[in-house]
This record gives C-alpha cells, structure tokens and sequence, in this order.
C-alpha cells in the first residue's frame, strides 16, 4: 500500500506576513548555527522542505504529489535510499520569503520566480540554482473589456500609463473606450513579480498607489476575471491555465508565445529557479533529478509553463 501523501502547501500567513517585509541578517551567523538551524527545521534526510513563490509552488506540489503516490519510501524509489517516508512538504510565500529561508536556514529550497539578487547570492552559503522552467507576466484583461475590441496591443509607454495612473480611464487611452476607472491589479509590490515588471516595464515610475495588491498569481488572475475593467500582469502558465478567461495582450507588438519568450522578444520574462546551499544530500538529488528530468519538467509544460529541456 502506498503510503499517504505528505506533499502539501502549508498556510503560513501569519509567519509570512510577519517576515514579508524584514531584511536578514542571518548572513552573518556562523556555520554551525546555520547548520543547527537546518537541522532542527528540516528534520531527516529524508523530508525536504520547499518555501517562496506562489507561481512554482504547485508545480512543486504535483510533482512531489505524483511522486509520492508513485513510491511512498526512498528506497522504492532508488534501493540505496533509506526506507523512510517520502515527505515533501512546499509552501508558498513570494520569491523574496524563500531565498530568506534559505539564508535563515528554515528550508531546503527556496522557490523564487526571478533572478536570484547579488546580495541574496552573497548571503546564502554555498549558493545552488537549480533552473525549473521558464514564464512570462502576460499583460491580461477580462474578456469583457472593450479595449479588447479596439487594440490587442499595448506599447511600453501606454502600459505605463495605465500602471501609474496617468490614464485614470480607459478612455484616457483610446477615446472610443468607455469613461471606467482602469482597475490596475499587481502582485505584493515587494514580491518578485513585481520587481520583474518593475524593471522590465516600470522603470523608474511607480504603480499607483490604489493598486490592488494580489496575495498569490491565482488571486492576481481571479481578480481580473471578476473585474471587466481591470488588467494585470498574469502569469503565462497561469495565464495558460485560464484560458479565455483572461485574454493576455501584445507588448510593443510581441505576442507572448513560448517561442517569443525563448528568443528574448518577449521582453517581461523571469526564471523559474529553486535555491538551495551546498551539495544536496542524496534525497534532495533524487528529488532535484525527478524535476529536471522528463516527468517533472513534462509537469511544468502540462501547468503552461516552459520546461528548460
């Protein structure tokens, strides 16, 4: 009988959002607190423990899941293994909560859906990416948004118009639109999809300040789907996920296709990467093979993102 699944994405709200804006100073610990730490978090070899983004964190959850219910023991797995319960535990936080983990040393990897900072590299000992897979923010509408019969492409500058709130309406941006206030729907501005479109689009404008600020991409999205006036940066895979219920526009008269996005033409892109410190114990490597090889990155393509391989 295969032993009950123990991949799960934990509700940590009221610990994520004491630590969602602190800074860590756990850089500094020695490495035998660092170690100490670990240990006590993760507590065997055989149980590992994923936190960050919101936009990995369910394709980390299936494939753990499917795992699991595939092998239930290491060693059914790979016979060198220990016979010790697969227990994967993912929960999700925002790219930034899971490097901090990491450097913290309250888990094993850190889910982080942008490039991984000097600093946070500085920071954690021994630092280990491992590249999951590929996605996009998609500049999305509901369905129901007049823009949609007008335009389906919008130029860095009218995206900034829209995000600052210099077009206060639609009609701001195109004088056939209807006099609606532009809901604008964003990510934790402190999260890493925030600071991909921030760079990539932004600059040095700011989002307005009445933004709604979306707890995870699937909030993000579910928003836009409730509001025929609202548009967001969605998540390609999320995105993929709820096709036709959101419809994702051009950008500077790119389409973002899985092609675009390979080549760079795509310009609003981001890693999908797991942080880690040090060599990963023979657990952890087998985990690590199960998501890069064919299964787990067929997973990633299966949740509309781009698998690396």
């Amino acid at each position: 009988m295969k032993k009950k699944v123990l991949a799960a994405v934990l509700a940590l709200a009221m610990a994520l959002s004491m630590a969602a804006g602190c800074s860590s100073n756990q850089g500094n610990e020695t490495e035998e607190k660092t170690e100490e730490k670990t240990e006590e978090s993760s507590g065997s070899k055989s149980q590992i423990l994923f936190n960050g983004s919101s936009t990995l964190a369910p394709v980390i959850t299936a494939i753990a899941t499917t795992f699991n219910e595939t092998y239930g023991t290491w060693n059914e797995y790979n016979s060198e293994l220990p016979e010790e319960d697969i227990a994967i535990y993912v929960s999700a936080g925002g790219s930034g909560q899971g490097t901090k983990a990491v450097i913290d040393g309250t888990t094993n990897f850190g889910m982080v859906a942008r490039e991984v900072k000097d600093e946070e590299k500085e920071a954690i000992k021994d630092e280990k990416e491992y590249k999951v897979g590929i996605d996009a923010l998609t500049l999305a509408v509901n369905p129901e948004n007049p823009v949609t019969k007008v335009m389906d492409d919008l130029s860095t500058e009218q995206i900034i118009g829209l995000f600052s709130g210099e077009y206060a309406t639609w009609k701001d941006l195109e004088s056939s639109l209807p006099e609606e206030e532009v809901v604008v729907i964003t990510r934790d501005i402190n999260g890493g999809a925030h600071e991909v479109f921030q760079k990539n689009i932004m600059g040095d404008k700011e989002v307005k300040a009445d933004a709604i600020q979306a707890a995870s991409m699937g909030e993000l999205v579910q928003n836009i789907i409730d509001n025929p006036y609202a548009i967001g940066y969605a998540s390609f895979g999320v995105a993929n996920q709820n096709k036709g219920k959101v419809i994702p526009l051009k950008v500077n008269g790119v389409e973002a296709t899985a092609e675009n996005i390979l080549d760079g033409s795509y310009i609003i892109q981001r890693p999908l990467l797991l942080v880690g410190t040090g060599e990963p114990t023979a657990q952890q490597q087998a985990f690590l093979d199960v998501i890069l090889g064919d299964e787990g990155q067929k997973t990633v393509e299966e949740m509309g993102f781009i698998p690396v391989k």
